[in-house]
């Protein structure tokens, strides 16, 4: 076990004009033990987002940006951290106790591990979520003696990550801004020799926030990343494959259209940053789609 007076995890939490719900989020960490390092990474928010929280939780280390990076400013706020782990969080979504010191336990005890995964409880009834088992029945063989499945897949909002690891990989693309940027990331980190794994016991709450924008606007934004990034790592059948299904979806879904016109934008920039994943991780991709 850590040092059970100061936490080896700093956690990390971008927002965006959800005040309450990050006053929220923020009273649930001050109550863990040990209290950890909190770093709140501020998208330009409009609402009075930086002044509650200055004035709030004056412990909080705020970063407040001019203008709105989307999942970039997680990196940000890696970069203010100073212990050796990250904890990624949500404007409305917490760790459960307990959590944090677990999952550093997990890292502590296995150097290649870079990122832990956790299970997610949503709402006042607490639901699991489907990805929780998802994760749990991860189809890619066991290695190295892991304290739980293999993965290459989490939730920003739920994953605890190495430090170096995160940074040695780039952290979240600057491309992708928003919507399914995890997987970019979980196909660098296993490109780069790190270990993904799930632990079923580390937890955390979800309480979706009511003030999302209206709209299929996360749908397009999942659809045109998740080709983005096949262009950016995967081989290149796999590239003409899914590129054509997504033009041929766009003939009769606006969204797609909307997701094809925008992966399109985007396309000299994910051709020069175009750099496919090892074979190995090519296979474990594979069996996760096939599964």
């Amino acid at each position: 076990m850590g040092n059970p007076e100061r936490s080896r995890v700093t956690v990390v939490v971008a927002t965006r004009d959800r005040r309450e719900e990050l006053l929220r989020t923020l009273r649930h960490l001050d109550r863990l033990e040990p209290r950890p390092p909190v770093v709140v990474v501020d998208n330009a928010s409009t609402d009075g987002t930086a002044e509650a929280v200055r004035e709030g939780f004056p412990d909080v280390l705020l970063v407040r940006q001019d203008r709105n990076t989307g999942c970039v400013a997680r990196n940000t706020g890696v970069v203010r951290a100073e212990t050796p782990y990250v904890a990624f969080c949500d404007d409305d979504s917490w760790w459960a106790p307990g959590a944090l010191e677990a999952a550093a336990d997990a890292l502590d005890a296995h150097p290649r591990l870079g990122l832990v995964a956790a299970s997610v409880f949503v709402g006042e009834e607490e639901r699991p979520d489907p990805v929780n088992r998802a994760l749990a029945h991860s189809p890619l063989p066991e290695r190295d003696g892991l304290p739980g499945p293999r993965v290459l897949g989490f939730l920003a909002c739920a994953a605890v990550v190495r430090r170096a690891a995160f940074v040695e990989t780039g952290g979240f693309s600057p491309l992708l801004f928003f919507a399914g940027e995890e997987a970019l990331l979980a196909q660098d980190l296993a490109a780069s020799g790190w270990e993904l794994c799930h632990l079923e016991h580390v937890r955390v709450h979800h309480h979706p926030s009511s003030t999302r924008p209206p709209g299929p606007w996360r749908r397009t934004l999942e659809e045109r990343n998740a080709l983005l990034t096949v262009w950016l790592r995967r081989r290149p059948g796999l590239v003409l494959t899914r590129t054509a299904r997504l033009a041929g979806h766009s003939l009769r879904d606006p969204v797609s259209r909307g997701a094809l016109t925008g992966a399109l934008r985007a396309l000299p920039s994910a051709v020069a940053g175009r750099r496919p994943v090892p074979a190995h991780v090519e296979r474990d991709l594979s069996l996760l789609e096939d599964a």
